[in-house]
């Protein structure tokens, strides 16, 4: 019996030695917590308010999802055209206050999908047309498109477009801290500023890569921050995804890369070699996925005009947005985390 575990144990560690990409993934569990207390006019007669819902896939496990509050009603619904969840409730009479909890645990896994085939299926763009369409802040022709061209000439393969856009980020724009909340994706602006947060820089992939034939989107969400528990009202994050065909969606994230460049001073050429390696293909266990799309009509539908993405809760008082801006931060809610 001795023999027997010692050399399935021997076995193992070779195993895992000869086979690198197939070592465990890292996980992190965690509770959030957002608690909303809405700065809504105290005669309002229908207050309603949008949040982002988070939800089960092969990459992350949703689960003791609890709401309570003193809303008229609530509900999760499910908009048709990119299939965006979000947490709904409504006031339908005057109050001081209007509040709402909502609370949820996560099991989130580091994402790796690095082994990538080395003949590529034919594409599908038909299939994959949602992911390959204009936006209104990043379209697909003109400058967006001469640009991608440029930065893509001799190269055939998807994998292969998809790396050379990524590599061209990478080394030409930068994280702007200025910019306020995750960026707006005003993408034939940026190609000329170069400098934005991760909402732009992914905005900017994402238009170049659509517009050279290779389907992408952007994955919004929000980051889990170091700790134990703490605030994490701000920590919204978003990165990018290619569909290359036979193999799948593979996530990407250049702005991750000029993040930890610009914020650890990283200059040694391994380390930023290291660094660009890893975003290409994977992302790491510190994040939650909420939704993708932009342009979006929620549901129920909003009063207001179509959102550039939907990152940041977002609600109404009597048709009117309560939203000072995309990111709402003046709307009244807190996000907390707690380590599992």
């Amino acid at each position: 019996m001795r023999i027997s575990k010692l050399l399935v144990l021997m076995l193992s560690l070779l195993f895992s030695l000869s086979t690198p990409h197939l070592s465990l993934a890292k996980e992190r569990q965690v509770e959030v917590t957002i608690q909303f207390n809405l700065n809504a006019p105290a005669d309002a007669k229908d207050v309603r308010l949008w949040a982002p819902y988070s939800v089960s896939d092969e990459n992350q496990t949703i689960e003791d999802i609890k709401v309570k509050g003193n809303f008229s009603n609530s509900g999760v619904y499910r908009e048709g055209e990119n299939g965006n969840m979000a947490l709904y409730a409504e006031w339908n009479s005057p109050s001081k206050e209007r509040t709402l909890t909502y609370t949820f645990k996560v099991k989130r896994k580091e994402v790796g999908k690095k082994n990538f085939p080395k003949k590529e299926l034919p594409s599908s763009g038909e299939e994959f047309k949602q992911y390959l369409k204009s936006t209104n802040l990043g379209p697909t022709e003109g400058k967006v498109k001469e640009y991608a061209m440029k930065i893509t000439k001799g190269k055939e393969t998807t994998l292969a477009k998809a790396r050379a856009i990524y590599d061209w980020i990478v080394e030409n724009m930068y994280r702007d801290p200025n910019i306020k909340g995750c960026g707006f994706g005003e993408v034939e602006r940026l190609l000329e500023t170069r400098g934005g947060k991760c909402g732009d820089i992914h905005s900017v992939f994402v238009a170049l890569a659509r517009s050279v034939g290779v389907p992408s989107r952007e994955i919004f969400g929000i980051r889990i921050p170091k700790g134990k528990d703490g605030d994490m009202t701000k920590a919204q994050h978003c990165w990018a995804e290619f569909y290359m065909p036979g193999y799948g969606w593979v996530p990407v994230d250049p702005s991750d890369v000029r993040k930890a460049m610009l914020e650890k001073k990283i200059t040694d050429p391994k380390e930023v070699k290291d660094l660009v390696e890893y975003f290409f293909g994977a992302v790491e266990e510190n994040r939650i996925a909420y939704q993708t799309g932009r342009d979006l009509m929620l549901n129920p539908s909003q009063k207001g005009e179509r959102l550039n993405y939907f990152m940041y809760p977002y609600a109404e008082a009597d048709g009117k947005p309560l939203n000072e801006d995309l990111f709402g931060f003046n709307i009244g809610y807190k996000i907390n985390f707690k380590e599992l």
